[in-house]
């Protein structure tokens, strides 16, 4: 079975880079104020991916920290307040 699945990496793996192969043409991007830029398409794609990748990490820091914030909190609570809940009180006789 891991066969399979290292087989099926490396013909995924293949055939993105046979893509990148074929896209080698140079594309224009067009910035502001009439600034231009020449490259591979490759090249564009690989930067455009890289600043995505960027720009979920940075939105996702805060996140993060909230979340390590809270559970360093719960880390630091009391015994006390983690104690196991007490049985439930049974009614009294005679209802």
């Amino acid at each position: 079975m891991k066969v399979l699945g290292w087989l099926l990496r490396l013909a995924v793996f293949l055939l993105i880079f046979a893509l990148a192969l074929n896209n080698q043409a140079p594309v224009r991007v067009h910035g502001l104020f009439g600034a231009q830029w020449e490259a591979p398409l490759v090249l564009v794609l690989l930067i455009v991916l890289f600043a995505g990748v960027l720009l979920g990490m940075a939105v996702m820091v805060p996140l993060w920290w909230r979340a390590r914030r809270a559970a360093r909190r719960d880390a630091e609570l009391p015994a006390a307040a983690v104690a196991a809940p007490s049985a439930p009180e049974e009614p009294p006789h005679g209802v």
